[in-house]
């Protein structure tokens, strides 16, 4: 696997790293004192051990490109999140735009 395609995995990764992260702090947030939970601590370590691979990423890739993959794959991820754990549901319109997420990341891939 070539550096960039690699910093394209390690990208998604980080994305979905960002989510579970994302749980945590949303159950922290279920509480009245938030800031002081564990789940707070517990989504604060996990959003900050994402730096060193965000590290790995910048050397590989563009940060244009990096944040376009990052950004979807994160939306993507973070709307799975929402459904399956917090029995959110999606109107006709989200999934309209989550398939134009999913089609700009299949664009960019041709021009890597």
């Amino acid at each position: 696997m070539s550096k960039p395609a690699l910093a394209i995995a390690i990208t998604i990764l980080l994305s979905l790293t960002a989510v579970v992260g994302d749980y945590f702090l949303k159950r922290a947030a279920e509480l009245p004192d938030p800031f002081k939970t564990m789940w707070f601590a517990v989504g604060l370590i996990i959003y900050a051990s994402t730096a060193f691979g965000t590290v790995f990423v910048f050397l590989h890739i563009k940060l244009a490109i990096a944040s376009v993959v990052y950004s979807v794959s994160f939306v993507l991820f973070l709307t799975l999140l929402g459904i399956v754990f917090f029995n959110e549901s999606l109107e006709t319109g989200e999934v309209v735009g989550i398939g134009m997420a999913v089609a700009s990341l299949m664009l960019l891939g041709r021009f890597l």
